[in-house]
């Protein structure tokens, strides 16, 4: 249910043309919407297992043991969910800019199937075009790429959703709250403290995850591998979502970081705003 709101007219109709024309196993699908005075409310399918940020660690939400995710079932929510960027930046009629992926837009279903959802602050573009432009800056602090932020830096590209989506996966990975790491000084935010220590992370099973089997470590350092690459600091630097599915794909040995600068850089709004 949507209340009223200084911007909820846009977001309304912003969510209902982007999510009306998709179609694909992970997005959220809209079955219809209602109006009534100044309410409104979008009708989706019931999602049991809830949003995935229940499901991390320290959560005020989360329930030791019993949300805890296995390293496999975490790898295949992030691989779904980057299929379905894959077909909202690509494939489907009109491509579709999300704007604000992280870990409370993502729904799981009865098999634990990720589905990207709320689409309130997405933009549609046009088939010719690779850009857009916003007025102000959309998205949430701790997922939000550089470019967006500074919203004189340049224009929107699919590749901003890029990097919303590897800090989701350094977020899952980490099992902890984002919002701590960028309240903390620039020397302890988060992606920085775990490009620097990334072999001592991989190398010890993170407590709040289970394990069925003895690859944790190759598996996390796939996907930490595969975070640090999304958040380069240049949207050029950054693979495309069909590139990043190409990355699931590939061994530890095909797969290198990127330089730390790159994804570690001053200009990380992250920083900024923890320095303010």
């Amino acid at each position: 249910m949507l209340e009223d709101s200084k911007n909820e007219g846009e977001d309304f109709v912003n969510e209902v043309v982007s999510i009306g024309r998709t179609s694909h196993i992970n997005v959220v699908t809209l079955l219809g919407f209602c109006l009534h005075g100044s309410k409104r409310a979008l009708i989706y399918d019931y999602m049991p297992n809830g949003s995935l940020d229940k499901y991390i660690i320290g959560g005020s939400d989360t329930m030791q043991g019993e949300k805890s995710l296995s390293w496999e079932k975490l790898y295949d929510i992030l691989v779904g969910i980057a299929q379905g960027l894959d077909y909202l930046h690509h494939w489907c009629n009109h491509r579709v800019v999300h704007l604000d992926i992280k870990p409370q837009n993502i729904l799981l279903d009865q098999d634990f199937r990720p589905k990207i959802s709320d689409f309130g602050l997405a933009k549609l573009c046009k088939p010719k075009e690779s850009k857009i432009s916003i007025g102000v800056a959309r998205g949430t602090i701790g997922y939000m790429a550089p470019e967006v932020f500074w919203g004189h830096r340049g224009a929107v590209t699919t590749k901003s959703d890029v990097y919303s989506y590897g800090m989701l996966i350094l977020q899952m990975v980490g099992a902890r709250e984002n919002i701590n790491a960028n309240t903390e000084s620039g020397s302890n935010y988060f992606p920085e403290w775990l490009y620097d220590n990334l072999n001592q992370f991989c190398g010890v099973a993170n407590e709040g995850f289970i394990s069925s089997n003895t690859s944790t470590s190759e598996i996390a350092h796939k996907l930490v591998t595969i975070g640090f690459w999304c958040i380069q600091s240049a949207p050029v630097d950054r693979p495309s979502m069909s590139e990043v599915i190409d990355m699931f794909d590939k061994s530890m040995s095909e797969l290198q970081l990127p330089p730390r600068t790159s994804c570690c850089g001053n200009d990380n709004p992250n920083i900024v705003e923890s320095l303010q």
